[in-house]
């Protein structure tokens, strides 16, 4: 599965006609992703047959939110429910640096249908393992996007590694992102071996958001995924 980043319903359209398997819908890329609009994301779902992931962020500088905020969350995940989505990709924790559980089982609470990815959010818990025994407990925590803890090199597909042998004893799939490029998806998905992979700008024209997306990047990673299909 290539799941790749769009901001509007050309971008998706034109992700789907090129051969990604599905899309995460976001606003503010450089901010790092925030929710978008209703409008934007009413034209997307209603406008591809692959899955669309909606962000809900409604900030660009902190996972731990307010009571203020936690209400926009859960108003925005209801009206993405309106719209005729049900996945959306979020991500809370708490002071301590642990999932916010009380979010999380709120949402589930507002939506039990809900599909969620949970986002990079993860690499700022105290301990990734805990982390995850926290998150397989919710079914509707169907994956976490994850770029191995913020490291590099070997370090990052140790880490990875780790997390996907967590996954094979049940539990949400690990979906690695940040940072995947033409260059490195093949060592990466040799060590790893993660059945979704998450990509931004590296499948676009000269690696740039503001460009559309390259469909031989986007068939050159399928191709370096498809021998272990």
């Amino acid at each position: 599965m290539i799941e790749v980043i769009v901001q509007n319903r050309e971008e998706a359209i034109e992700a789907e006609a090129f051969g990604a398997g599905r899309v995460e819908l976001v606003t503010g890329i450089e901010a790092g992703g925030l929710t978008p609009s209703y409008g934007t994301i009413k034209s997307v779902l209603n406008s591809v047959t692959i899955p669309v992931q909606v962000m809900i962020r409604p900030n660009g500088y902190s996972h731990c939110y307010s009571e203020e905020e936690k209400e926009v969350i859960l108003e925005d995940i209801r009206i993405v429910s309106e719209l005729g989505g049900n996945r959306i990709v979020m991500g809370g924790i708490t002071k301590d640096h642990t999932i916010d559980e009380e979010l999380l089982e709120t949402i589930i609470q507002q939506q039990p249908d809900i599909d969620i990815t949970f986002h990079r959010a993860f690499e700022e818990l105290s301990s990734q393992k805990e982390g995850y025994n926290t998150l397989a407990q919710y079914p509707n925590v169907k994956r976490i996007l994850t770029s191995g803890a913020n490291q590099e090199g070997q370090e990052r597909i140790t880490q990875l590694q780790e997390l996907v042998r967590y996954s094979e004893e049940g539990g949400p799939t690990i979906m690695p992102g940040s940072g995947l490029s033409l260059a490195n998806i093949e060592d990466i998905h040799q060590a790893v071996l993660a059945e979704e992979y998450h990509f931004g700008k590296a499948v676009r024209v000269e690696d740039d958001f503001s460009n559309h997306f390259s469909k031989e990047a986007i068939r050159s990673v399928d191709h370096v995924l498809d021998w272990t299909r």
